[in-house]
């Protein structure tokens, strides 16, 4: 497990890093002094300085910074035996300005400069979750958004909708993958749904109002993602009773191999109540239980079409097209998933910070070792891809203390053709970062308690 945590660590740091690094090269190559390239927050670990820039490892290794000369918002003296010059004249520290040359300062650039430089960070989150991207869906293949199964007498039926269909759009938003069409699913149900798809390299349009039903079914409590992990278990439901975890991937089904989240539903929705013997694994280990479904009365909206998201080699070409779809796919459902706390249909408790997330990241980790190394760098891959774009997009809302936010104060900037008070901009920055540093460990106490 220590192992785990480790990897885990490592990827975030890469991910931080890679976002630093886009503010660094870029300062660079606008020639602004960089004063320091740190990894982490806190008492520096580790700190040497190579000509004028000090490069360090701090004790908490999550976060990081690229402090320039001239960036009154992250402008910070570095270790005071390296960084503070005695003037042989009077005895006193030299100032920043003194020893440096002021043309180089951030301040001092255009403002252009300066958009390129603070817009550089989430951008070489993009170039990573992009790189990592292609060379997972290279070695694991892609879940194109293809029609599996088409049931008898249903809505898709009725629409005209045959298996192998490719699912292109639906009510204007691309289907890019599987995953997005299950999104999308969830959370428009009852909507008709205008479909664009492609057979035989021809593209159709059809239209599918999905069928109202209330009916009895067997349900166990749990929720599953796409590849069978249990995302949640409901509390006093059969499969709590049963011994059924959160993190726990079901393997199988009374011998029958579950393959994906659909057919495990369509197994539990043909049982009769009788006990199953569910086989998931668990921190790497196999573990059999018993669960015995309860008959609940529920209502939902039929399609009768069913997208198992089985993944598929693609050629070269399509493998980059495919990359492209996946990082805009995670930056989608993070802008969705942003709107869902404005609505009220995510709260504050559903936020995961570095500790929580280390946490989701050892579990995943430690559940796909049965299935090989490979396995495992993939694994990692898909977490660094989801969490790079993440923190892109993050980064690039208009908030104070945020790149996107410090993006609009220089957009401003350029609408006005002068720059806002920097001591108005100051405060907006310094309140937003008391809000932000707020949450983040209301955030981290949460997911604390949550590891017990």
């Amino acid at each position: 497990m220590i192992v785990n945590v480790i990897l885990a660590i490592l990827v975030l740091s890469v991910i931080i890093i890679v976002h630093e690094f886009g503010h660094f090269i870029v300062a660079k190559a606008n020639g602004v002094t960089v004063l320091e390239f740190a990894l982490g927050f806190g008492p520096k670990l580790i700190h040497f300085k190579k000509g004028e820039t000090v490069y360090s490892i701090k004790l908490l290794p999550f976060g990081g910074s690229c402090m320039m000369l001239g960036d009154e918002f992250m402008e910070a003296q570095t270790d005071e035996d390296e960084d503070e010059q005695a003037d042989e004249k009077d005895g006193k520290a030299k100032t920043l300005e003194e020893e440096y040359d002021a043309d180089r300062a951030f301040s001092n650039k255009s403002v252009w400069s300066r958009i390129a430089i603070i817009a550089a960070g989430p951008l070489f989150n993009f170039l990573l979750a992009l790189i990592l991207s292609i060379i997972m869906i290279g070695v694991d293949g892609y879940d194109l958004c293809t029609v599996d199964k088409v049931y008898d007498n249903s809505p898709a039926q009725e629409a005209g909708l045959a298996e192998g269909d490719t699912i292109l759009k639906i009510n204007g938003d691309k289907m890019s993958c599987s995953r997005e069409y299950s999104f999308y699913r969830y959370y428009n149900a009852a909507k008709t749904m205008n479909i664009t798809y492609e057979r035989d390299g021809q593209k159709y349009t059809t239209q599918l109002t999905p069928q109202y039903t209330k009916l009895s079914s067997y349900k166990m409590g749990v929720v599953i993602e796409p590849d069978c992990t249990i995302q949640s278990v409901t509390k006093d439901s059969p499969a709590e009773a049963g011994g059924m975890q959160a993190k726990d991937i079901i393997l199988s089904v009374d011998g029958i191999a579950m393959e994906n989240s659909t057919q495990f539903t369509e197994y539990l929705n043909r049982s009769t109540g009788e006990t199953l013997s569910v086989v998931v694994s668990r921190n790497g280990n196999q573990v059999t239980l018993a669960v015995t479904p309860q008959l609940v009365e529920q209502e939902s909206y039929y399609t009768g079409l069913a997208s198992y998201g089985e993944y598929v080699k693609l050629s070269p070409a399509q493998t980059i097209v495919c990359a492209f779809k996946e990082v805009g796919y995670w930056i989608e459902i993070v802008i969705e998933s942003l709107g869902m706390m404005f609505t009220g249909q995510v709260g504050i408790n559903d936020l995961t910070g570095p500790v929580g997330t280390v946490s989701v990241m050892s579990s995943v980790v430690e559940s796909s070792k049965p299935a090989g190394t490979v396995a495992v760098l993939m694994t990692l891959f898909s977490l660094a891809i989801m969490i790079s774009a993440n923190l892109g997009v993050m980064n690039l809302l208009p908030l104070p203390a945020l790149d996107g936010g410090r993006l609009v104060f220089f957009i401003l900037e350029v609408l006005r053709g002068k720059p806002v008070k920097k001591e108005h901009e100051g405060m907006v920055h310094f309140v937003g970062m008391i809000l932000l540093m707020l949450l983040m460990v209301y955030v981290m106490f949460k997911d604390i308690r949550g590891l017990f």
